[in-house]
């Protein structure tokens, strides 16, 4: 082995340790702009890498439109984006800033966060907190209706508060919640179910023991246990937490970040510093579309949650979830395979996160940059399709596979920075 790549060994293994020791536990349940102070009724934050107004999507768009009348900086949708298109507000990406959100990904500062801390880094992550299953109308879809807007003030004046009663009793173990999800069925980014009932199983008691009044206690769980999806807010903040701990280390090829705005896709490499390397967002989707949709009908991939395969879980563990093969048009066994395929291009199998029709063999985890060079396998993500006009919601379920020039760009900067050809 040359010495250049003893070094990437070296910086990658240390990398991928950062990986596999973070313990990323919900501390707390805050407004934005309690601890993201750069968001204010000036600068909201948006899923995916940069990118200038007038190029955002569809449901990009209608996000922000209800953000800002939801903050009641505006009274009407043409007069919302009349101040959009005026400049009124800035936008910042939500990984510059610690954090995360799905899909159309707007985070303004009146929505509550969980707060996710990484107890073997000190390190902590954000997401918003998960609206509904995504049929309904909600804005990460791009919807903005009065139903929208009204569930996201009860999420912010009920709900929020509440689970932040819920951890001031006691911090909540993510990973464990991930982990035995993993072994019930889940893949933890497209299914959620089995994270969702631990954790609806976790929070009831200590609901319980808070001096809420029953229909309030009765409302909050009928929203937790009735959405399926709820997890995935808390295991997206929990793998920013990961993620962003093993960020930063010279040499290392390790992907520290996947996402997309829905117009580009952008990864980040923790030897790289926090450079993005763009390429478009992944159009043609392998998946099934709900009845009367086509192709012609979806965005192109969109949101935050692409950091899930970065820490060994959803298409990576895709052979834990005979279910989300089925989900995504496809059947178990394409499940497994991905998973094989995916180990691949990884350094190591997760300790924590296995798969039982595997023989609990751990999940890949911790992307190398040089292996997806060397090999021409890109990582494959799971995702929902949106509709490309806001509001509409969502109109299937998939997988993508990410864009190689993203990789190459990333591997010419590497070159560049250490002059090491990948």
């Amino acid at each position: 082995m040359t010495r250049a790549l003893t070094e990437i060994q070296a910086a990658n293994a240390k990398a991928v340790e950062q990986l596999l020791k973070a313990q990323p536990v919900l501390v707390a349940v805050k407004s934005a702009h309690e601890v993201i102070p750069e968001v204010s009724e000036r600068l909201f934050l948006h899923s995916g890498p940069p990118i200038n107004w007038e190029n955002t999507c569809g449901p990009v768009r209608g996000a922000a439109v209800g953000a800002m009348i939801y903050e009641k900086l505006a009274s009407t949708e043409s007069e919302a984006m009349q101040l959009l298109n005026e400049g009124k507000i800035q936008f910042s990406p939500t990984h510059d800033h610690k954090a995360v959100s799905p899909m159309s990904g707007i985070v303004s500062p009146s929505m509550p966060v969980f707060v996710v801390k990484n107890k073997a880094h000190g390190n902590e992550a954000y997401c918003t907190i998960n609206e509904g299953v995504g049929q309904a109308k909600t804005l990460r879809f791009g919807a903005n209706s009065k139903e929208v807007l009204d569930r996201l003030k009860w999420i912010e004046e009920s709900l929020g508060p509440a689970l932040d009663q819920v951890c001031k009793m006691s911090e909540i173990d993510l990973k464990s919640i991930t982990a035995e999800a993993l072994r019930r069925g889940d893949e933890c980014h497209n299914r959620n179910k089995s994270a969702t009932s631990i954790f609806f199983k976790t929070i009831t008691p200590k609901l319980l023991h808070t001096d809420l009044d029953k229909e309030t206690i009765a409302k909050i769980l009928d929203f937790v246990g009735g959405n399926d999806h709820f997890f995935l807010n808390l295991s997206m903040a929990a793998c920013k937490a990961t993620t962003d701990a093993a960020h930063n280390i010279k040499n290392s090829t390790i992907v520290t970040a996947m996402t997309t705005n829905g117009v580009e896709f952008g990864i980040r490499v923790s030897g790289l510093g926090n450079e993005w390397f763009l390429s478009p967002a992944p159009r043609k989707i392998k998946g099934k579309l709900f009845k009367g949709y086509t192709q012609d009908d979806a965005n192109p991939a969109l949101g935050d949650s692409y950091i899930s395969e970065p820490c060994g879980i959803g298409a990576f563990a895709m052979a834990a979830s005979p279910a989300i093969s089925e989900f995504v048009g496809s059947t178990p066994m394409f499940g497994i395979e991905v998973t094989k395929n995916m180990g691949k291009i990884t350094f190591t199998k997760h300790t924590d996160y296995k798969i039982p029709y595997l023989d609990y063999e751990g999940t890949p985890t911790g992307i190398c940059l040089e292996k997806v060079m060397r090999t021409g396998i890109v990582p494959v993500v799971n995702t929902g399709i949106a509709h490309k006009q806001a509001g509409i919601g969502q109109i299937g379920a998939g997988i993508a596979y990410t864009p190689i020039g993203s990789f190459k760009s990333a591997a010419a900067s590497f070159k560049a920075k250490y002059n090491i050809k990948l």
